[in-house]
């Protein structure tokens, strides 16, 4: 599309391979937007969302909380005027706090022996736990023995999530 948009407009038929190429992207777009969800259906790979409107809710909290972090860059640089910033910092604050509200509620009601959410957990938990020995080890802040030893028995607890 940028390409075809990017050609001079002295080239005879540029209108018309304009259309062309936008009617080809639009026309892929909608007909593998539309048969995406059933082929995941019927190849069984889609994962089972139980409460999709949670999915929602991560999905809000995720998106508002980038946007803030996008928002104290631009203001940190100078890009942005104290005004604008301390407005939309506010409106994403909003959407923050009542996402994180309804989520934890949800959670709070639902029993915390959830396996499927400890198991999350349980991973993301590990996860960082290596990411910071990875640092250490960069940073050469603890020995090379140490970082192996607990890298190893890091990965035998992940292993051992993989297993259950």
């Amino acid at each position: 599309m940028a390409l075809a948009l990017s050609l001079p407009s002295s080239i005879p038929g540029r209108d018309r391979l304009i259309a062309l190429v936008f009617g080809t992207v639009l026309v892929s777009l909608l007909v593998q937007g539309v048969s995406l969800p059933w082929i995941v259906r019927k190849l069984g790979v889609a994962k089972a969302v139980a409460f999709p409107w949670i999915d929602h809710l991560q999905s809000q909290l995720l998106t508002a909380k980038a946007a803030q972090e996008e928002l104290d860059g631009l203001m940190k640089n100078g890009l942005v005027s104290k005004t604008v910033y301390e407005e939309w910092r506010s409106r994403y604050q909003v959407k923050v706090a009542a996402s994180e509200r309804e989520l934890r509620d949800f959670y709070n009601q639902r029993d915390r022996r959830d396996s499927q959410t400890v198991e999350m957990v349980r991973r993301q938990v590990l996860l960082a736990e290596k990411s910071a020995l990875v640092e250490a080890a960069r940073k050469r802040l603890l020995s090379e023995e140490v970082i192996k030893a607990r890298l190893k028995a890091i990965d035998g607890e992940l292993l051992g999530l993989d297993e259950e």
